[in-house]
């Protein structure tokens, strides 16, 4: 018998549960939703310590977690990235991880755009206002038209975001480590991509090479009316240089949907208080159509690494 947890929520509707359990069932496995999040790495342990098959999205899944569940074999990440598992001790393990690749390609890019007209039309300070019986004056915008759309990372996500970026009319240049062909869209050097945005949208998964990507090199050689848009990782911008580029104005604007650790910020967050900001707690993927996606992708997953022909693998 294989034993497979859900150790966090997912967003499965409870007729999915019921028929991924039935069918698991049939073929003599046992399921584990939990409708929670641990509470600490020592609950997380608990909840695994017998399963060879794991299932989480964005839970960090830390090497002490992964030594102490011996049984491991296959984990199931309802999340693009897996920078939050433990994966070194995973390999030294044997331990497959496939991930989710692909469902929030759409939520993503969307949202991608939505931010960057929220910061072009100051969309949401201008609600504060009017709800404050305020008028229009000092709301003068910019329209997407005409002004070149950078893009780092030229993944699906990427690619998504060039189109529709194209589609408002925008100029579309990129970079990425492996070059492809992107339908109208020029491929630029990287310091090339940097200073000729007037919109620089990040689409990078976070490794040691990508990790401060963006730092205050960058942004000294930003137009000094440019804004960015992250909805990659954190990590891959230094968010001390960011902040410092916001306040000495090097930069116009800044749209963050990722950070360091999950929502909520803590008080501190230098990003809470950095001027011209759009600050949003993490939905870049969160979309009923998203969700609906993952959960079946993530169900495939362990059904065809059960049958012995995994998918998604990525480590």
């Amino acid at each position: 018998m294989i034993k497979i947890v859900f150790a966090e929520p997912i967003g499965l509707a409870e007729d999915d549960k019921a028929a991924f359990t039935s069918q698991m069932e049939q073929q003599g496995n046992s399921v584990t939703f939990y409708n929670d999040v641990p509470r600490d790495n020592d609950e997380l342990i608990q909840r695994i310590a017998d399963a060879q098959v794991l299932v989480v999205s964005n839970l960090p899944v830390p090497e002490t977690a992964i030594n102490a569940a011996q049984n491991l074999k296959y984990i199931s990440v309802a999340f693009t990235g897996i920078d939050h598992i433990a994966q070194d001790a995973c390999k030294k393990r044997g331990i497959t991880i496939s991930n989710a690749a692909g469902y929030s390609t759409q939520a993503v890019a969307e949202l991608t755009i939505g931010m960057t007209i929220d910061l072009y039309r100051k969309i949401t300070p201008a609600d504060a206002v009017t709800r404050s019986l305020g008028g229009r004056n000092g709301f003068l915008g910019r329209e997407l038209a005409g002004k070149t759309f950078g893009i780092l990372g030229a993944g699906a996500i990427g690619q998504r975001v060039a189109q529709l970026a194209n589609a408002f009319g925008c100029n579309v240049v990129a970079w990425s480590r492996t070059r492809k062909n992107i339908a109208n869209a020029k491929f630029l050097e990287f310091d090339e991509v940097i200073r000729t945005a007037d919109i620089l949208s990040l689409h990078l998964p976070l490794t040691p090479q990508t990790e401060n990507l963006v730092g205050m090199r960058e942004f000294e050689m930003m137009k000094p009316d440019a804004i960015i848009i992250n909805t990659a990782r954190a990590k891959v911008v230094n968010t001390e240089a960011l902040v410092d580029a916001l306040y000495q104005k090097l930069i116009a604007g800044a749209a963050i949907d990722i950070y360091e650790y999950e929502p909520p910020l803590k008080p501190e967050h230098p990003l809470l208080t950095a001027t011209n900001t759009l600050l949003l707690p993490h939905i870049g993927f969160a979309t009923h159509e998203a969700i609906a996606l993952r959960s079946q992708i993530v169900m495939d997953n362990v059904r065809l690494w059960l049958e012995g022909n995994p998918q998604n693998v990525i480590a």
